[in-house]
């Protein structure tokens, strides 16, 4: 018998591999994909959980001079570090905070109303540990980063005209043959952005592992020694404890930068002669999370941590954050990450769609595939009007939904008949939820702040509900 060419067997290995890979990822790739793409917006969503806080672009040094010594004298308990967030981090707001509080800062520099992002957090724990323990998540939604690198690899060689056949597209039947081009053609057009958010999404859980490695082979167990290879280590310093001199460090450093580029200041190992101030400051047209600037406490300049000058290494790991969660160009960035995220997304459900068209058998993973696509924006929805409505958890209320949804999905005769149902709950879902929003915060409901989550959500609930109405 003749052996067949190499191209076809090796299509044919890449296909299996990446068959069995996706069908042992697919859950959970899918709500990696979807909470990530819409944690994107996870600024607008802090700004959203508190619509009516003051905003605005500007601050003073003696307004954070006052938050600092109000919060200092009030919070009394150890800490690490302190905090001072400012308009250039994205939220109009300032925010004064330690390792464990946070309050608001109005415009004569008092702390008012405390910050809560409980379901902003949520939302960001699903995508970064699928609410796992933190470490074992953590490494987890790494792993399925690096598995996706090998599904991209492997559906990319098990398709020789995958780039040949870019625009075609086939409708009609039973499905299959739509969701066969639409899985690959979103595929081709999304690759560098797939392979980008797969290589960064991997290395948030991995690279823990790799420097203990690297620290027990070549350091003699000491973390921290290769952390100072890769980022700026800290100053040692020797110096009278006391309080730091805010507003001497802060009228250097504008004579520096360009105030509107501070994105926050850390107090290090504040109350210890090891105290110093580090201001994170953007560094426009770079990707770049920051460059570094840091002063001791009696407000002298020490160093600048060369993180957009240094070598190119050191530039990519400071990139990292930036590149995964689209924290770049403002909102026309963010949107563009919403799509190219979207279309990951529907990748992971529609291979998943392909497997159970192909065989042959019909049973209840038909009905839970489904359920588990759309039942996870209604359980999203749900768990922020629970929240807000009567302060539940929005982890638990997440989950109880989820799971109710699925269950319920077991009683219906089709997958049609649980796509169907379950676009008609979030429709009604999303409209009820706005209801609450609005009766909890008045007429804040109508400020930027929420208006700009708000009414995209609208939109897309009415999009859904009329997608259901389509298929009755």
């Amino acid at each position: 018998m003749a052996k067949q060419p190499l191209t076809q067997s090796l299509s044919k290995r890449s296909l299996a591999s990446h068959t069995w890979l996706g069908l042992l990822v697919s859950a959970f790739m899918y709500l990696i994909c979807l909470s990530g793409t819409v944690a994107v917006l996870h600024l607008e969503f802090e700004r959203w959980e508190q619509p009516y806080i003051e905003e605005s672009d500007s601050f003073s040094i003696a307004q954070v001079e006052k938050a600092y010594a109000q919060f200092a004298q009030r919070y009394t308990a150890d800490t690490h570090h302190y905090y001072f967030v400012f308009p250039g981090s994205g939220i109009p707001r300032l925010v004064m905070e330690d390792d464990n509080t946070a309050h608001f800062v109005d415009a004569n520099g008092d702390l008012i109303e405390q910050e809560t992002v409980t379901w902003t957090r949520m939302l960001g724990d699903l995508h970064m540990y699928l609410h796992l323990p933190a470490t074992f998540g953590m490494i987890f939604v790494s792993t399925c980063g690096a598995l996706l690198c090998a599904l991209i690899v492997s559906g990319l060689l098990a398709h020789p005209r995958i780039v040949k056949d870019a625009f075609r597209f086939r409708a009609g039947g039973d499905g299959l043959k739509s969701n066969i081009d639409l899985h690959n053609r979103l595929s081709v057009w999304g690759t560098p952005f797939h392979l980008m958010i797969a290589v960064t999404g991997a290395y948030f859980g991995l690279a823990g592992i790799l420097v203990t490695i690297i620290s027990q082979a070549f350091y003699g167990g000491d973390n921290q020694a290769v952390y100072d290879q890769v980022f700026t280590p800290e100053p040692v310093l020797e110096q009278e404890v006391a309080p730091p001199e805010i507003g001497q460090a802060m009228r250097d450093l504008f004579e520096r930068i360009d105030r509107n580029n501070l994105i926050f200041f850390a107090i290090h190992d504040p109350g210890t002669p090891q105290q110093f101030i580090e201001f994170f400051v953007k560094e426009p047209g770079r990707f770049t999370y920051s460059e570094n600037y840091q002063y001791n406490s009696a407000g002298q300049f020490l160093s600048v941590s060369g993180y957009g000058e240094g070598d190119g290494g050191k530039q990519i790991l400071w990139s990292v954050y930036r590149l995964h969660f689209g924290d770049f160009w403002g909102m026309p960035g963010k949107v563009l990450f919403i799509i190219l995220g979207m279309m990951l997304t529907i990748i992971s459900a529609t291979g998943m769609n392909i497997w159970l068209k192909k065989r042959k058998t019909q049973d209840a993973l038909n009905l839970l595939w489904p359920a588990l696509i759309w039942g996870t924006p209604s359980a999203l929805v749900a768990s922020a009007a629970a929240y807000f409505a009567v302060s539940l958890s929005p982890t638990l209320s997440f989950w109880v939904v989820l799971c109710g949804l699925c269950v319920l999905a077991l009683t219906t005769k089709s997958q049609q008949h649980v796509t169907r149902q379950l676009k008609q709950a979030f429709s009604l879902l999303t409209l009820c939820f706005l209801l609450v929003y609005f009766a909890v915060f008045g007429e804040a409901g109508f400020s930027i702040a929420a208006l700009q989550i708000n009414i995209p959500l609208l939109l897309i609930a009415l999009w859904t509900g009329y997608s259901a109405h389509k298929q009755n």
